[in-house]
């Protein structure tokens, strides 16, 4: 080998150094946050066990006495804000979505001291929170001392011992700490269905009495001036008294309209008398464009569901009027199986949505507090269809 040569095995050693990859760690992040919740699992099931320990053993002790059963719903409370702490660690390192189980039931709670004591001493996210603290100083022990010594002596298989080892984690933390069945996702969907309904009927009624304030209200109490005026007119001048009567006629039959046209928005007596088929007609023909109308139903629906179908057509209807720019419309409704289905397409511009707080946003909380589903499709230049979608009632009686 001669010099020059020896001399160019050099410069490509030396070149090859500086383009050598960067230093990193063997394992990549998840596996980093694997090992950091295994290593934590010790002291967390140290801090649970001596806490559930605690509370457990000294409410128990005195159930006998005043103190013990809110001693336990103390500890209960406690046992639930744990339980919580564990989800997020898990979503934080593990990467496990838990959905939050549904808080202590309020209906209960509010009947004073003995209605929270009750409905918390029966908790079973509490109780469950109760058992995964008992049972994780074991595990929390064991997975510690394996994460440990793999750390210094069996380094090449740790990412898989993590794995293993967090895959029972995963396990636990879904098994104890997740909503324990579809009963308890139902209370919290009724529940905030529950709040839909008191808000829309607060705001019914709210839009209520402003009708009769502004509208019948103040038509009778001019009506009872006028007929004051004319009392005192009938003996100077009857001709006066009497266009004075006439007018008051006339208010009272406004008045009369308005009181109809109130009570129709807040339930019609035909859709009472006849069911939805000729209640929706008749709204029809108020519709500013053309509407078929298709009804159905080989029975009528309980009272509660007809009204928010009827209600449901009859604001699809005026949003046609006012916004579509249609020239036909059509209104279909049909039962199938236990649902009843309503349909109302347009020939309009189109751009219907449910966003920004519209009326449409509206019938879509509307409705799904009962259970049902509301859907707009709409695309700018149209058509638009909107399909409401409303759980099957029988009607009892009527």
């Amino acid at each position: 080998m001669n010099a020059s040569s020896a001399g160019s095995e050099t410069t490509d050693s030396a070149s090859a150094e500086d383009h050598l990859p960067p230093a990193r760690f063997a394992f990549g992040a998840r596996t980093w946050k694997e090992v950091a919740h295994l290593l934590l699992n010790l002291p967390e099931g140290i801090l649970g066990f001596l806490y559930v320990s605690l509370w457990l053993y000294a409410g128990v002790a005195l159930a006998v006495t005043v103190v013990g059963l809110p001693l336990l719903a103390l500890g209960l409370m406690g046992a639930r804000v744990l339980g919580r702490v564990e989800r997020g660690r898990a979503r934080r390192l593990l990467g496990l979505r838990i959905d939050e189980p549904s808080p202590l039931a309020r209906g209960r709670a509010d009947r004073g001291f003995f209605g929270w004591l009750w409905a918390t001493l029966k908790d079973p996210v509490a109780w469950r929170s109760t058992l995964y603290a008992f049972i994780r100083l074991p595990w929390g022990v064991l997975t510690f001392c394996v994460t440990l010594v793999s750390l210094f002596v069996a380094w090449p298989v740790l990412g898989h011992l993590a794995r293993a080892m967090t895959l029972v984690d995963r396990a636990m933390v879904r098994g104890l700490l997740s909503p324990s069945s579809e009963l308890e996702r139902r209370v919290a969907e009724l529940e905030e269905d529950r709040g839909v309904v008191v808000d829309t009927a607060a705001a019914d009624l709210r839009r209520i009495e402003r009708d009769l304030h502004d509208g019948a209200q103040a038509r009778l109490v001019a009506l009872a001036m006028g007929l004051g005026l004319a009392k005192e007119k009938l003996l100077e001048d009857p001709d006066a008294a009497a266009r004075m009567v006439d007018e008051a006629h006339g208010e009272v039959k406004l008045a009369l309209q308005e009181l109809r046209d109130l009570a129709r928005g807040i339930h019609p007596a035909i859709l009472t008398d006849r069911g939805l088929g000729p209640a929706l007609s008749s709204v029809a023909t108020r519709c500013t464009v053309p509407v078929r109308v298709a009804v159905d139903l080989p029975a009528r629906p309980a009272p509660a569901i007809e009204g928010i179908a009827y209600f449901t057509v009859s604001e699809l209807l005026q949003n046609i009027s006012k916004h579509s720019r249609a020239a036909m419309a059509d209104v279909e409704v049909w039962r199938k199986r236990d649902r009843l289905l309503i349909q109302v397409r347009d020939d309009g511009r189109g751009g219907a949505s449910t966003a920004g707080g519209s009326g449409l946003a509206g019938l879509a909380e509307r409705l799904g507090s009962v259970d049902g589903l509301f859907v707009v499709d709409s695309p700018a230049g149209g058509p638009t269809v909107v399909t409401a979608e409303l759980p099957w009632r029988d009607r009892t009686g009527g």
